[in-house]
């Protein structure tokens, strides 16, 4: 083995979410045979926005050897069955995005043709009625997602809101214990190989030069690597997604802990709610094309169910990415490869599935091009796929009461989101790739969520016999049913299995 053929030292700029996820699963993937080194400034905050995640982040804890139970504690971390989606069809329409899966596993997955056709003959409940996670989340009860084949709980899927601010801090603690070095420092200038391009160090104000062989950019939407040294483009997304701007506070819990996020649309955006154990998180995203920062702001505060606890949060953004996240030797994670609003709660998971991407095509001393193009090409079509997701929901719209609606319903969206919506209106079937974040359920959910319902249904579902089909679903329904009754209260179950906060109320 020739002892320069591998990666030696990795150099992370920017800390955050972004930066201590990396740290901490490079530093249990590779152990001490890699040096990981996370600069950072102590004068930026974070975003702070992402609170709410998706299931996938189980996978990654698990990946990076991280204790449930000890997360949440640290993190005042609730669970999380979906998002409920308020006023988005009309002001007075309300539907759930539920994880895991309608209905049970049967046959070869027409489960929600043989709903159609039951639904024509006035044979079946409304869809929603065949998800375990939406049932319990209407009821403010959870349990966890059973492990046993054929058991019904094994779709109750969940994720967790949490505490971001806290998260960072666990995670350095877990980061620091496994080795990784920290610098604390402001970055003056990225010095480059003359020949090759490539990043040799980091040069900092204090005059010391960090070297490494492979650079990670977490510097934000600054892409102080990838875009400023680099020269790296950004594509605009911001004729589909026109928000450009967010405000965010956190504020006292009076109401119910609920296993879910809530997202309500607003004449000028949306509004999200994040319920936490120690507080709520709240926060608009709009456009300043369709209202002013006062305006939003004034309807954040008017809109808090406690005392505020603490000023507000404000971040602007285009939505889109960076046209190769991964460039030379400089790999950018998080808010520096791109940003999407955080309406489907994916922010904390482009940051999860770079890292493991990363993992997957980590390169050796050679850094041959293929793997960055690997790299790259996946990361592309995993960001466009949730951009056509997270435009569905505004232009599938009824709604006529603002600027904004208007212009959403009516604008021009790209073909690959066209023929999907196409092909579903048509005769309820959907044509998506085995590695897409969302799949059938969140289609289904967000598609029927927002208007848009199927003419007919696939030709052989009508050689399906009827009566038994109605018998099964029926029987299906009552059972899921009788399945969240006994569930316990979400905020009881936090308490019982011992996983209340071990901070203070902050």
């Amino acid at each position: 083995m020739v002892k320069d053929r591998w990666i030696a030292k990795v150099v992370i700029l920017g800390g955050g979410t972004a930066g201590w996820m990396t740290a901490a699963a490079l530093s249990h993937t590779f152990g001490r045979a890699v040096e990981v080194v996370l600069v950072e400034s102590d004068a930026i905050g974070t975003v702070g926005v992402g609170e709410a995640t998706i299931p996938p982040i189980r996978t990654f804890h698990q990946m990076i050897g991280i204790d449930e139970a000890e997360f949440i504690r640290a993190t005042g971390a609730t669970f999380k069955l979906g998002i409920e989606f308020r006023g988005w069809l009309n002001e007075s329409s309300t539907y759930f995005h539920p994880f895991g899966a309608y209905g049970v596993e049967r046959d070869i997955g027409y489960f929600f043709q043989y709903w159609l056709r039951l639904k024509e003959k006035g044979q079946v409940s409304d869809f929603s009625e065949f998800s375990l996670c939406t049932l319990a989340a209407r009821n403010n009860v959870f349990a966890p997602a059973s492990e046993r084949p054929g058991d019904p709980l094994q779709h109750l899927q969940s994720a967790y809101h949490f505490d971001a601010g806290r998260y960072v801090t666990y995670l350095k603690g877990v980061c620091l214990a496994r080795g990784v070095s920290h610098k604390i420092g402001d970055m003056l200038a990225a010095e480059r190989d003359s020949e090759n391009g490539h990043v040799t160090g980091l040069k900092l104000k204090s005059g010391e030069l960090v070297s490494g062989d492979l650079f990670i950019d977490c510097s934000g939407m600054r892409a102080m690597l990838l875009g400023q040294a680099l020269g790296v483009d950004y594509e605009d997304w911001s004729r589909w997604l026109p928000m450009n701007r967010a405000c965010a506070v956190p504020c006292e819990q009076k109401l119910a802990l609920t296993p879910y996020t809530i997202s309500t649309a607003r004449p000028f955006g949306w509004q999200w709610r994040i319920p936490l154990q120690h507080r709520v998180g709240n926060g608009v995203v709009y456009s300043n094309e369709f209202t002013t920062d006062e305006a939003a702001e004034r309807s954040l505060l008017d809109g808090l169910e406690g005392e505020p606890l603490a000023l507000i949060n404000r971040i602007r953004f285009t939505a889109g990415r960076r046209k190769t996240p991964w460039c030379k030797n400089v790999v950018a994670i998080g808010l520096a490869s791109g940003f999407l609003e955080p309406l489907e709660s994916t922010s904390i998971h482009f940051i999860q599935s770079s890292i493991q991407r990363l993992i997957r095509y980590f390169p050796d001393a050679g850094f041959a091009p293929v793997c960055a193009q690997a790299f790259n090409k996946e990361a592309t079509r995993e960001i466009e796929n949730v951009r056509d997701f997270l435009i569905l929901h505004y232009h599938a719209t009824e709604r006529d009461d603002s600027e904004l609606w208007r212009y959403v319903k009516a604008m021009q969206i790209p073909d690959s989101l066209q023929e999907r919506i196409e092909l579903f209106r048509e005769r309820g079937q959907l044509n998506l790739a085995a590695e897409e974040l969302f799949q059938s359920t969140s289609w289904h959910a967000v598609l029927l969520g927002q208007g848009i319902r199927p003419r007919t249904y696939m030709p052989t579902m009508a050689l399906q016999d009827d009566a038994m089909l109605a018998n099964a679903y029926g029987n299906l329904e009552r059972n899921f049913k009788k399945i969240v009754s006994r569930l316990p209260d979400h905020a009881a179950y936090i308490k019982e299995h011992r996983l209340t906060s071990t901070m203070e109320n902050r």
